[in-house]
């Protein structure tokens, strides 16, 4: 196939503009964004790989490399994922399927939001955040369990067009090739690398490796020392949520938080607990401080990461947690689900209705803590989510009492923009206030 030149979709062209063109303090967060979608790639392989033994192909183990090549001013990201096909790469790259882009577009237009990059990742977009640094993205990719070396490139200048040809890919997975900008080659330095790894991709389950340069011991010559290149694994792969709570710090928390919500600002609350008896499962959540954009959209994905036994099974399980909590993120891990759990088998699993039981009111209990004991953080969260919240009330029946005593309201008989609780007013009429 020759090259095939192809333009993308208006709100893509949009929003290349004015990444491309708005001024970030944060640009570090591309390796972020591609790191991530480099294990979700894994992700999807290894799970796929559990019935299907072709996908592994002739790789031993999982891993994220970057591949600096200072001559050519380029980074790669590799991975040994699930890859596209040239249908899956056109429409992964080529368009923004999600019907939160408008406001997206609409805040990094507000000048007081231009240097928020919070916003980048929220709405899926965080690939095109590399256009940031790069003034050319090549994205090389090859299904994996093809049975053959026929891969795809895609690759874009940010001016409003791609091509796609194909190519030949010995390996499975996908290659994102960054050229940058001669104002942004810092990022081909091995230390500054390191430093992005370890601050916002340590908690990646998958190695992420490097070939950095040492010194060891020459064999030819005693005492002498000599250089060398070795691959090294620069992330922690810790499972944060199955360590015990004080072995982990406040700023793992909120860096973890950081990685799966895509969110730079700091959770309100963090939830970390352990159940054990009839279901066995760890959890780590994390109350927001702020509300997404697309909150409101029919196809806001609802429901913390579910694993089972460290398997990612699931981006958003819905079942683990009711709609009226939707603003939680986190991590479920489970020890009773089979690996093999779909989404009609989480439907009906006694197991799932124990751990939504049991994290519904987790989430209450540590709500109504937060009211009674830390109301100021409490009228900052019930302004940004109690209209939510109140969904419980009429969808809940069986703890509509326990979601009424998290209500507050603003009375006539209180100054303009304070809140009080339904308890607090009763006690008020009682008085004769």
């Amino acid at each position: 196939m020759t090259k095939k030149n192809m333009e993308f979709k208006t709100e893509v062209k949009h929003l290349l503009d004015l990444m491309i063109h708005s001024l970030y303090s944060h640009k570090d967060i591309f390796l972020r964004e591609l790191i991530s979608n480099a294990s979700d790639a894994i992700d999807r392989a290894r799970y796929e790989s559990l019935t299907e033994s072709g996908i592994m192909e002739d790789d031993k183990e999982w891993k994220i490399k970057l591949i600096v090549d200072k001559d050519a001013g380029t980074l790669t990201v590799r991975d040994n994922g699930i890859g596209m096909t040239k249908d899956e790469i056109t429409g992964a790259l080529g368009t923004i399927a999600h019907s939160g882009t408008k406001e997206f577009i609409a805040a990094l237009q507000d000048k007081e939001l231009k240097d928020n990059p919070e916003l980048i990742g929220q709405f899926g977009v965080g690939f095109y955040s590399s256009f940031m640094v790069a003034d050319r993205v090549s994205v090389i990719s090859r299904r994996a369990g093809s049975g053959d070396s026929k891969g795809v490139c895609w690759e874009s200048s940010g001016d409003g067009f791609f091509s796609i040809e194909d190519v030949e890919k010995k390996s499975k997975g996908t290659d994102v090739v960054l050229h940058f900008k001669d104002e942004e080659k810092k990022y081909l330095d091995e230390w500054e690398l390191r430093s992005i790894v370890k601050k916002y991709s340590d908690f990646i389950e998958h190695p992420v490796v490097m070939d950095v340069e040492k010194e060891v011991e020459s064999e030819l010559k005693k005492g002498e020392k000599v250089k060398i290149r070795e691959e090294e694994t620069l992330n922690s792969r810790k499972a944060i949520w199955l360590k015990d709570k004080s072995e982990v710090s406040e700023e793992e928390y909120k860096e973890f938080y950081k990685h799966i919500s895509h969110d730079f600002t700091d959770p309100a609350k963090t939830i970390h607990f352990r159940a054990e008896g009839t279901s066995e499962f760890a959890a780590l959540l994390y109350i927001p401080a702020n509300m997404p954009l697309d909150i409101y959209y029919k196809d806001y994905k609802i429901g913390p990461t579910l694993y089972v036994k460290r398997v990612q099974i699931m981006d958003h399980c819905e079942q683990l947690i009711p709609r009226y909590l939707r603003f939680i993120k986190g991590v479920v891990d489970s020890s009773d689900l089979p690996l093999n759990v779909s989404r009609e088998i989480l439907q009906s699993n006694r197991q799932v209705e124990i751990i939504n039981r049991n994290v519904t009111k987790k989430v209450l209990d540590t709500l109504q803590d937060m009211k009674k004991n830390e109301y100021e953080q409490y009228l900052s969260f019930y302004k940004e989510f109690g209209k939510i919240l109140k969904e419980g009330v009429h969808f809940d029946f069986s703890r509509k009492e326990a979601i009424a005593d998290l209500l507050l309201y603003q009375s006539i008989n209180r100054p303009s923009g304070t809140y009080i609780s339904l308890e607090e007013y009763l006690d008020g009429m009682k008085e004769g206030q």
